[in-house]
């Protein structure tokens, strides 16, 4: 398998290239040369494997020969032990047709640890084969900071920079970054927003002379490898639910549009897919393309699901060179259009294209707050961000009624506890391996959105644990 970019003007990799490069180098994004894909009968075959085994599978043809049958299969089991459902990824029935897809039992209790968790350790496999060292630095809006230093604490080959927007993740979401004080990490509170963050991580990576002097690698999901690492669990539900001989629709609450693009990807791959239903929050700009054609950019507004407080959706640009028949030129300039002009010219049949698979609906506070007060009542306790799944899968249930609709339960609402309280009068409690969590100690340094500033701190801290 080899990847190319979304842009056109950076060189095909293999899988281990994509890997360590993150970003590429022309500033686009990398995906597969051509998708795999399975017949009816290979999805059949899969029914009933654990999700490890699954998983292994699936990823096969998109890690090429960078590992083995075995080695894969042998990271995948590794990278779940810990998870505590043993099913890894459970589906809960909320009604006679919707599922909630729990994606929350990982070590942080989100949904990016099911990635990350795989990918930590496909780092240090690549590292140690190489003899090389690396810096990974990444933006969060909330999950993924937390997920990725889980995931990279304590490895002797990589030093882990999480840049996160100052005061406007949960106090749970910073605190699982910040009381983590291996030596090897180093957080980030910028004053801005997570769109700040994203784009100084960007300019980290375009910054040719840096990037190289640090061997940058990436963890968001600008990653190929984070995407390709959330497809397993899209088919593992469907399959639970009669796939391939039973069409789902899937309800993806989404930000920076990288989750729901792994559930794009599994439909690609041949999984029966009716509809991939987006719930956005106040920041709607997702919701808006949806319905109008309206991909612009406005000033970002906190929330009560902060993961999703994002105007800028780094992996739209995938879809959208699917979008426009993998034109890498045509993507390139609508994405250089977008950036100078804060609205992205997306032409009127692509855009027919999307809306013919994808749905969407903007869910304010107030009705989040209802959502999870209602299935709260009907005995599930929701955070507001699977809260928004919900509420979107309600308004776009597809008219046939064989069709389930798989909501993906991305966050414990643990990890949001004043929004649940306010909706149900109920303080949800951590896991006991977390309930310390609110008197560790935090270490963390508050930065300007200064790129010089941010590249200072990496630059030190990195050669810092170098030496």
């Amino acid at each position: 398998m080899r990847y190319v970019s979304t842009r056109g003007e950076a060189p095909p990799l293999g899988f281990e290239d994509t890997l360590l490069a993150g970003l590429a180098a022309d500033g686009g994004l990398y995906v597969p040369e051509a998708w795999p894909s399975l017949s009816p009968a290979e999805w059949r075959a899969l029914r009933c494997l654990p999700y490890a085994d699954l998983a292994a599978r699936l990823l096969a043809p998109f890690v090429g020969e960078a590992f083995d049958r075995a080695a894969l299969l042998r990271l995948c089991r590794e990278a779940w032990q810990g998870f505590g459902h043993p099913a890894i990824a459970p589906l809960v029935q909320l009604d006679h047709r919707l599922f909630a897809l729990e994606l929350f039992h990982g070590p942080t209790l989100a949904f990016k640890d099911l990635a990350l968790q795989l990918l930590g350790r496909m780092f240090d496999a690549v590292l140690a084969r190489r003899g090389a060292r690396i810096t990974i630095v990444g933006a969060t809006s909330g999950d993924t900071g937390s997920a990725a230093i889980e995931a990279c604490r304590d490895r002797a080959r990589i030093d882990i920079v999480i840049l996160h927007p100052k005061g406007r993740t949960s106090a749970i979401q910073r605190r699982q970054m910040t009381t983590v004080l291996a030596p090897n990490v180093g957080n980030v509170a910028v004053e801005g927003t997570f769109d700040d963050c994203q784009d100084l991580v960007k300019a980290m990576f375009a910054d040719r002379r840096f990037r190289e002097e640090m061997r940058l690698a990436a963890v968001n999901s600008i990653n190929w490898a984070r995407v390709a690492a959330q497809i397993p669990y899209y088919a593992h539900a469907a399959l639970a639910l009669g796939a391939p001989d039973r069409a789902v629709a899937f309800a993806v609450p989404t930000g920076n549009f990288g989750n729901v693009l792994a559930a794009w990807a599994a439909r690609r791959m041949g999984l029966p897919v009716h509809s991939l239903i987006l719930g956005a929050n106040r920041n709607d700009i997702l919701a808006r393309f949806i319905s109008a054609n309206d991909m612009s950019i406005r000033a970002v507004e906190p929330s009560l699901s902060p993961s999703m407080d994002i105007q800028v959706s780094s992996n739209f640009e995938r879809l959208l060179f699917e979008l426009l028949d993998r034109d890498a030129a045509a993507t390139a300039s609508v994405m250089a259009r977008f950036r100078a002009e804060g609205r992205m010219p997306v032409p009127d049949a692509a855009w027919r294209r999307a809306t013919a698979l994808f749905r969407a609906a903007a869910v304010d506070d107030e009705a989040t707050l209802a959502e999870i007060a209602r299935l709260n009542r009907a005995g599930y306790l929701a955070d507001p961000h699977t809260a928004i799944g919900v509420a979107a899968a309600r308004a776009h249930m597809p008219a046939d009624a064989d069709i389930p609709v798989i909501v993906a339960a991305t966050a414990h609402p643990a990890k949001f506890p004043d929004a649940v309280a306010r909706a149900t009068g109920r303080r949800p409690a951590l896991p006991a391996r977390l309930a310390d969590l609110e008197t560790l100690p935090e270490q963390y340094v508050v930065l300007p959105n200064d790129l010089a500033a941010v590249e200072g701190f990496v630059r030190r801290h990195a050669l810092k644990e170098a030496a």
